[in-house]
């Protein structure tokens, strides 16, 4: 259903060799080896790959089906799990939109679809195929699996839910946010407060820089993220227990 064109383009992009050592050094930050990390939305296992250099262990969450094939050859040998699910609030079943351009973006959320027409950076995204899957939650997958010392979330326009499916708190974890949906990200980085975090910090884009040279408040980023300009497009947030982490 997706292109081997289109995937092509996503492992020229993220898993050049060049970035290997960017994601190895800001991610060491949060593993070691021996821990545990969850990749939900590992798309083409580039954070995964990463998790799997510093030692740690992986559980790599990815949906869609064309994907899932592409990681178990990437990945293969090394301490991964690989679940084909999307993951949620509440166990059960939902939609996955498939944009069959870009697999990127295949998103659970209707509304960030809506978001993304005619937006500026998102011209001429289609999601053009649908595919129905299982339902999981953080909290299914802990019980599974046991607790992370990190999780990252990247699920276009997903990420609130994913996060109201946790009820302890890992160690630290990273979630998404787009300016087409500062709102999504607002309730997130909430519920990230209401699960006990107290230190953040984000970094735009690919840049794998933290923008705060100290961990701040939720309140600070949260004036941050209101503050960028569309153009922006996207970038992480990232929580934790342990302050010293996210220091820039």
């Amino acid at each position: 259903m997706i292109p081997a064109s289109a995937i092509a383009r996503s492992l020229r992009l993220y898993h050049d060799p060049a970035r290997r050592p960017l994601l190895d050094a800001f991610y060491g930050r949060f593993l070691q080896a021996g821990d545990l990390a969850f990749d939900i939305g590992a798309h083409v296992g580039d954070r995964s790959a990463s998790f799997l250099r510093l030692g740690a262990h992986v559980v790599a969450v990815e949906p869609q089906p064309a994907l899932q094939r592409l990681l178990r050859r990437l990945l293969r040998g090394g301490q991964v799990t690989l679940v084909q699910a999307l993951v949620g609030a509440t166990p059960g079943e939902a939609t996955l939109h498939l944009n069959t351009a870009n697999p990127t973006v295949a998103t659970a959320s209707t509304a960030f679809i809506a978001a993304a027409r005619g937006a500026p950076g998102w011209e001429g995204q289609r999601w053009d195929a649908a595919i129905t899957l299982p339902v999981t939650t953080l909290d299914a997958l802990i019980a599974a699996h046991g607790m992370p010392h990190f999780v990252k979330i990247d699920v276009e326009g997903f990420e609130a839910a994913v996060l109201c499916g946790l009820s302890a708190a890992p160690r630290a974890l990273s979630f998404e946010f787009t300016t087409i949906q500062r709102e999504v990200a607002l309730i997130a980085l909430a519920r990230c407060v209401a699960l006990g975090y107290a230190a953040f910090n984000a970094a735009l884009g690919e840049s794998m820089r933290l923008h705060f040279p100290q961990p701040v408040a939720a309140e600070a980023v949260a004036e941050w993220l209101r503050s960028l300009p569309i153009e922006a497009n996207s970038g992480d947030i990232y929580a934790t227990l342990e302050p010293e982490r996210l220091l820039a």
